[in-house]
């Protein structure tokens, strides 16, 4: 398996911005159009946020994260941000999850920054089992609880 930048490959826009809107869009209320999903995912690239990385095996993409500046719009303040993590479900248990994450957390590191966050609704236990901390639990701006996490970047 190999992670790279998303904008490498094209091939797989349309297939990750299928993943994203069903998981991300649909199943949480949004409000934002499969063709925009597609466009952000277009101008994604290496020097500035939004990044969109994916995992690729034999020439298959099989997940799929991205870095925000913020995924959170009540806390403008933290960034960036880890979002979109989605790996295909007959891929699911051999440990691409994990390796996008860490993906994640090395570029963040490599670009300056001595934190990441990320927010979720469903695995905070997942997450604690990496090594995110809680930081503590928010309002998104359509009144969805999540709770945020925390991952600290060690020099």
């Amino acid at each position: 398996m190999r992670i790279d930048h998303l904008f490498k490959h094209t091939e797989y826009i349309a297939s990750v911005a299928a993943w994203i809107y069903d998981e991300f869009v649909i199943k949480t209320g949004g409000s934002i159009s499969f063709n925009e999903v597609v466009a952000y995912l277009s101008n994604t690239n290496d020097r500035s946020f939004p990044m969109a990385f994916v995992a690729i095996v034999d020439n298959e993409c099989v997940g799929t994260v991205s870095i925000f500046k913020n995924d959170l719009k009540t806390q403008e303040a933290l960034t960036p941000w880890l979002a979109s993590l989605y790996v295909s479900p007959r891929h699911r248990g051999q440990g691409i999850r994990y390796k996008l994450i860490k993906h994640v957390q090395e570029v963040v590191k490599e670009l300056g920054y001595e934190a990441v966050y990320l927010r979720t609704e469903h695995t905070s236990e997942y997450y604690k089992s990496l090594g995110w901390i809680f930081a503590y639990n928010a309002v998104d701006e359509k009144g969805q609880e999540t709770e945020v996490f925390k991952y600290t970047l060690m020099a």
